[in-house]
């Protein structure tokens, strides 16, 4: 029951503002609210219930107000970017030969740098238990969530590996180099299949996936 006065505090406080026009008026009206205060009855205190619905309420308000009236202190913090998202480039020979670049890329999407090669390498392990994973994700009305989540991780897997190809010793490049191409030809095998919303091919080709993102989670151990 105290969770739901809290969230009818919460939709209280927002039900106040019947214009978006009138936010800043609310913003800049100068009000002293004492959530400790007593009632007219000076030896009657208000309920703790009440006090944090009130400040609940006028936290959602402020929060709001800041919203819808273009407020920003996205330059302050120092974990935004204040430009627009770089696109990552691959630098190795990783892409399909006959195309230029992979099927799979999500475009628009920051891969995030984690380091070195260790970082690299944990994240990379990290995705392919997450597709090993995505076998009970596989369904006759799942295939559109199976491409999206695909996309996703593979994009970034792209990308990683390409890292990790250029930081390796000369001697281990092109065993990963042909690691990284063996499964990212399955990707786009994988993706075909979906997109065409063809499930016994799916699940055929992802039984290939699953060996090959077993072998990138034991070289990457």
């Amino acid at each position: 029951m105290a969770r739901a006065a809290n969230l009818s505090g919460i939709f209280e406080a927002l039900s106040v503002i019947p214009k978006l026009q009138q936010v800043e008026n609310i913003r800049n009206r100068s009000t002293s609210v004492n959530l400790l205060s007593k009632k007219k009855d000076e030896n009657e205190e208000i309920p703790f219930q009440a006090t944090r619905r009130l400040a609940m309420g006028l936290t959602s308000l402020a929060l709001f107000s800041t919203a819808v009236t273009g407020v920003s202190h996205a330059d302050d913090n120092g974990y935004w970017l204040d430009g627009p998202l770089p696109v990552p480039t691959a630098k190795n020979k990783i892409t399909n030969e006959e195309t230029g670049t992979r099927s799979f890329l999500k475009t628009g999407l920051y891969v995030a740098n984690i380091g070195g090669p260790k970082n690299r390498m944990h994240r990379l392990r990290r995705y392919a238990f997450d597709l090993l994973a995505m076998a009970d994700l596989i369904g006759p009305d799942t295939l559109t969530y199976v491409r999206r989540y695909l996309k996703y991780k593979s994009t970034i897997m792209y990308f990683d590996f390409d890292e990790l190809i250029s930081a390796v010793p000369v001697s281990d490049k092109q065993p990963l180099t042909d690691l990284a191409n063996r499964l990212f030809d399955n990707f786009e095998v994988l993706l075909d299949a979906v997109k065409s919303n063809n499930l016994p091919q799916t699940q055929t080709v992802y039984k290939d996936t699953e060996v090959i993102l077993n072998e990138v989670m034991a070289r990457m151990a």
